[in-house]
């Protein structure tokens, strides 16, 4: 599996393993357009085969979407379309964040913070992502 965090500026890529539950980031993409990021995204496609690509939905903390919600939507759609892979969007309240104070945990310099954090706050959606759906059947 794949989890994206999307982002006008850069998308935060991680893999993830379904049957383990286990996420970790590699990559980050930038690129002005969605034409771009689909570019860059199909080596780590290629690479990764991934089953599912999960991405993190902005929602406000009072349930009301972000503007950029309907653009993860139509990229969400334009990823499935071109690689053939199934996406699913999840809330990411509160991912960045969460990849923020673990890298700061984890004494991660703050140069090295900026450089990492999309694709941490990816691992978190995908973590997310298995905790709360059931897996099993």
């Amino acid at each position: 599996m794949l989890g994206l965090d999307y982002g006008e500026r850069r998308i935060g890529v991680a893999v993830g393993e379904l049957s383990l539950g286990i996420a970790h980031p590699v990559a980050t993409v930038h690129a002005q357009s969605d034409r771009g990021r689909l570019e860059q995204l199909a080596p780590l496609i290629d690479e990764w085969k991934p089953v599912l690509v999960v991405i993190g939905l902005p929602i406000h903390m009072d349930d009301r979407e972000h503007p950029l919600a309907a653009r993860c939507r139509k990229f969400a759609h334009k990823l499935s379309e071109r690689f053939s892979v199934p996406s699913r969007m999840i809330d990411e309240r509160l991912t960045s964040h969460a990849a923020e104070e673990a890298l700061a945990a984890a004494n991660v310099s703050v140069l090295r913070r900026r450089q990492v954090l999309d694709q941490v706050a990816a691992q978190a959606i995908l973590e997310t992502f298995f905790q709360t759906h059931d897996h099993t059947a």
